[in-house]
């Protein structure tokens, strides 16, 4: 059962469960429907399609389009959640929905589909969510609602708060009133509790603030998401190039967008696509890592090839070869290092002008400290283990460079690849260690040929 501990309401899945077998709706709607709407949409999720279908019979569409918008299904299962629905409950549901949420669903339907739900809504939801559907996917516009309130510049603080009331039912967030002229320019903003603590007979242009800071509908959700983290705002506006207040972006959703972009950097330093889904099937999981596994199968296999160039001086002393494994492990190790503190600088605005340089500079001196430490420690160890100073100096030598050469390519190449507007994750880790790779056999093999008459 539902049961209350210290004025909270507990969540039991096997309570909601046995309700819905006994088609107990009164029950069911009584005990669910106090529930936060996280555990709700957990509920939802954890059921199978044929009780879910009892819960559409048992819940009107705007119950369920809270719930809806608390779940955390997958972009590419959205289709399957609406399919269970008819048709006009769903398209119901999504009227009820705060406008860019229902926007980011439509967006994974297709073209067809999504006309067939427009179809079912009433003229001035279908004219919200195009406006939205018409801005470029990952901008700003996209991302943004238009559910706010606004008040206008000459309006007294009592009208503004009239308006408020009306606003609040539909609103996504209250606590920032933005201020409008005529042509709904925006020209200030002002928080809930200046509004509350102002007297009634004051004029909004009076008391609001005009430092504002806000996003244009074209700009990069990403950079959005940054600005949000620096100013430590709620929401902020979005406007056009006119400066027209076309809607606002609010931090539950610059949330979803850094955990977005996150997954997204994470798997691109793993060498994925895409982020695997735990529910794929192994022919879509390959699919999405085959790629770039090919790719770096044959940098592998230049690896393969310089080895063969080689060949004559592994020939002559096979003892190098034993090394080959320890100098482009850490080398490679060191690589991904420094590749993790230029991505981070660049992802949280950290990095920018001077301060690459600065960065760049920092890692190399970084990797020939590294790379100076390493290179002693091995060379002691060869030599009391192998007896040899000579192939002692020569693999310390070539981990010092190795790992000075690794951490330079680390932190220049995503620099370099973010000046050029390619996403600097791209630079993935397999990347960076199959380079760093290919190079510490350059430099391993070669000096071992060069010192070859030292070595016998």
């Amino acid at each position: 059962m539902i049961e209350e501990k210290n004025n909270e309401v507990q969540y039991d899945e096997a309570f909601l469960r046995m309700l819905l077998d006994e088609e107990n709706i009164e029950a069911f709607r009584e005990h669910f429907l106090v529930l936060h709407p996280y555990d709700q949409a957990q509920f939802y999720e954890e059921v199978g399609p044929d009780i879910r279908q009892i819960i559409y019979r048992y819940l009107s569409p705007q119950e369920m389009a809270v719930i809806f918008e608390s779940t955390e299904i997958d972009d590419d299962e959205y289709e399957n959640y609406l399919n269970e629905m008819d048709q006009s409950y769903g398209a119901a549901m999504l009227g009820f929905m705060y406008t860019d949420n229902a926007v980011d669903i439509l967006n994974e339907l297709d073209t067809e589909q999504r006309e067939n739900y427009l179809d079912m809504m009433d003229e001035e939801t279908v004219d919200e969510i195009n406006e939205l559907l018409g801005y470029e996917e990952y901008t700003a516009g996209a991302i943004m609602t238009t559910e706010y309130v606004s008040v206008l510049e000459s309006a007294t603080v009592r009208e503004a708060m009239r308006v408020l009331r009306q606003e609040a039912q539909t609103a996504e967030t209250i606590y920032y009133i933005f201020v409008v002229d005529n042509e709904h320019r925006l020209l200030g903003v002002m928080s809930l509790r200046e509004l509350i603590v102002a007297e009634g007979d004051l004029y909004i242009r009076d008391i609001m603030s005009d430092r504002i800071v806000a996003v244009k509908v074209t700009d990069d959700q990403e950079n959005v998401a940054t600005l949000m983290k620096d100013y430590d705002f709620l929401a902020i506006p979005v406007v056009n190039d006119y400066r027209e207040l076309q809607g606002i972006i609010t931090v539950d959703d610059i949330i979803d967008v850094i955990e977005e972009e996150a997954e997204d950097d994470y798997s691109k330093l793993a060498g994925i696509s895409d982020m695997d889904d735990n529910d794929a099937g192994p022919i879509r999981a390959a699919g999405k890592r085959l790629p770039w596994l090919i790719i770096l199968l044959f940098l592998g296999m230049l690896t393969s090839g310089l080895m063969g160039i080689f060949e004559a001086t592994l020939d002559k002393v096979a003892l190098l070869a034993t090394f080959i494994p320890l100098i482009s492990g850490t080398s490679g190790n060191s690589g991904t290092q420094a590749l993790a503190v230029a991505i981070r600088g660049i992802a949280t605005g950290d990095i920018g002008g001077k301060s690459k340089f600065k960065l760049v500079l920092r890692e190399l001196s970084t990797g020939i400290i590294m790379g100076l430490v390493s290179g002693a420690i091995v060379v002691g160890i060869i030599f009391f283990w192998k007896g040899t100073l000579m192939i002692g100096l020569l693999v310390g030598a070539s981990i010092c460079c190795s790992i000075i050469v690794a951490t330079l390519a680390g932190s220049f190449i995503p620099i370099l690849m973010h000046k050029l507007g390619v996403d600097p994750a791209v630079a993935s880790g397999p990347f960076i260690t199959t380079l760093n790779d290919v190079t510490s056999i350059i430099i391993y093999l070669g000096l071992a040929s060069t010192f070859i008459s030292r070595i016998l």
